[in-house]
């Protein structure tokens, strides 16, 4: 029995064997796509973009949206953000909001470190991660920092650092309290919550 007879027989069965191993990928957990959120404060996504001073010193903004009023929590701009800014600030918005059930970020370092694990577990949040190469996996997220990118950081000329948080911050008031979306019946965020609110205590 030598390799040419078995590779005859293998033929003839319409038989094949794999030469090399295949890759293995971490098992994601939406394959097919994602539920959404029913009520306000169900799940939240959030996401970085990175901007920069009038004199071209770097900045980092921290967005985080409600999935379901898509209203824009947060627009939190800093020279630069690690983790335990990053759960500062989600510190900040559990004390007006309480808390959410999911947070749907990306996999950066910010993200899938330690402490951003801990703080979850500790408050019994769920933190889905996206799919790499798939920006539809966080599609709320990536909508509304489109519209924060056109509307203020290119139209804005900041000439420091708290210069482009009070800017930012006038912009993400004007978003949810003036813009409506068809997708919430054309009302704003603000008032597409203050309706879902009522529904969602007497549930």
């Amino acid at each position: 029995m030598n390799h040419k007879r078995v590779h005859r027989l293998y033929a003839e069965e319409g038989l094949s064997i794999r030469t090399t191993l295949p890759r293995r990928k971490r098992a994601w957990r939406y394959r097919q796509g994602r539920p959404g959120a029913t009520v306000p404060n169900e799940i939240w996504a959030m996401d970085f973009m990175s901007d920069q001073l009038f004199d071209g010193r770097p900045i980092r903004i921290l967005t985080v949206v409600d999935i379901h009023t898509r209203e824009g929590l947060s627009a939190h701009p800093r020279a630069n953000f690690r983790a335990a800014q990053v759960v500062e600030v989600l510190d900040q918005l559990v004390r007006l909001r309480g808390k959410p059930k999911s947070l749907r970020v990306d996999n950066g370092p910010e993200f899938a470190g330690r402490l951003l694990d801990h703080w979850a577990y500790l408050n019994g949040v769920e933190i889905d991660f996206s799919r790499p190469g798939k920006p539809t996996d966080n599609a709320f997220i990536e909508a509304f920092n489109a519209r924060l990118r056109a509307e203020c950081l290119n139209a804005s000329w900041f000439l420091s650092l708290a210069d482009a948080r009070a800017r930012i911050e006038e912009w993400r008031c004007h978003y949810n309290q003036e813009r409506p979306h068809s997708a919430l019946g054309n009302l704003t965020p603000n008032a597409f919550a203050n309706q879902a609110q009522p529904a969602r205590e007497l549930a």
